[in-house]
């Protein structure tokens, strides 16, 4: 059965200093070292190693290397992709993910893995640790609960994506203001009139790129959702902007 360790060997075997230059560019401010891997081959080493055991999973998200936790998290995210996939083993997906949450120091890490790995295995559950993390004082986690409503979304809910953007609508940060916008999108694409009705109350607290991302959906389409299993209605939150701005001060 492969290891992390062969993981990272074959990581470095692939190592190419023009890449490790390109992505170094891109990593400025992140608190990760860089291999210098194209994500093509990181993906596909990823599907690859679809099936390492989580504790090996685990061990490349506390690596130091961007590349390894990228498959780490990738791995988890073609695991979560697997449709027969039962709650036990997406319950044990997203606790590996939310006991690493401070290792997905990247704003790719949390896009790639947030949706799938997080949002459906939170699509039948109470989404109150969405807006815990809406509350946060690090954009990443702020980032994290607008970015694991999409799958949720692309289901044909969107209470509580349009509730946690209007908790973030005002929020400065570009790591949060971007994927408001790209919530906003989904939702306009499952319910145009409901995106329509936010931006008319929020649109003046948004950058104007999230709201250029937000207008940019067309006629409400769900032609992704069939890649997403069904489940059950789950029992709304009870947290409000004020506690948002509460949790942020403590």
């Amino acid at each position: 059965m492969p290891t992390a360790a062969d993981v990272v060997d074959e990581l470095h075997r692939h190592a190419d200093e023009r890449e490790l230059a390109k992505t170094s560019r891109r990593m400025v401010g992140v608190p990760l070292s860089v291999v210098g891997v194209r994500m093509g081959t990181v993906f596909a080493l990823a599907k690859e190693h679809r099936a390492l055991p989580l504790p090996e999973v685990a061990a490349l998200l506390e690596r130091d290397e961007y590349e390894s936790r990228t498959v780490g998290v990738s791995v988890l995210d073609f695991r979560a992709r697997a449709p027969r996939l039962d709650d036990d083993g997406r319950q044990a997906l997203y606790d590996l993910w939310m006991d690493h949450l401070d290792r997905i120091v990247a704003w790719d890490l949390i896009d790639r893995s947030a949706p799938r790995v997080v949002g459906l295995h939170l699509r039948h559950r109470s989404r109150d640790r969405l807006f815990t993390l809406a509350a946060s004082p690090e954009p990443l986690h702020r980032r994290t609960a607008v970015v694991a409503t999409f799958a949720i979304v692309r289901h044909g809910d969107v209470d509580d994506a349009l509730a946690i953007c209007a908790l973030l609508a005002a929020d400065r940060d570009p790591l949060v203001q971007n994927p408001v916008g790209t919530a906003l999108r989904e939702v306009g694409r499952v319910d145009a009139a409901r995106r329509d009705a936010f931006l008319a109350a929020h649109a003046t607290m948004m950058s104007a790129a999230a709201r250029r991302v937000a207008r940019s959906s067309g006629e409400a389409s769900v032609a992704t959702v069939d890649a997403f299993p069904t489940f059950p209605p789950v029992e709304r939150h009870t947290i409000t902007s004020d506690d948002v701005m509460a949790r942020r001060d403590d």
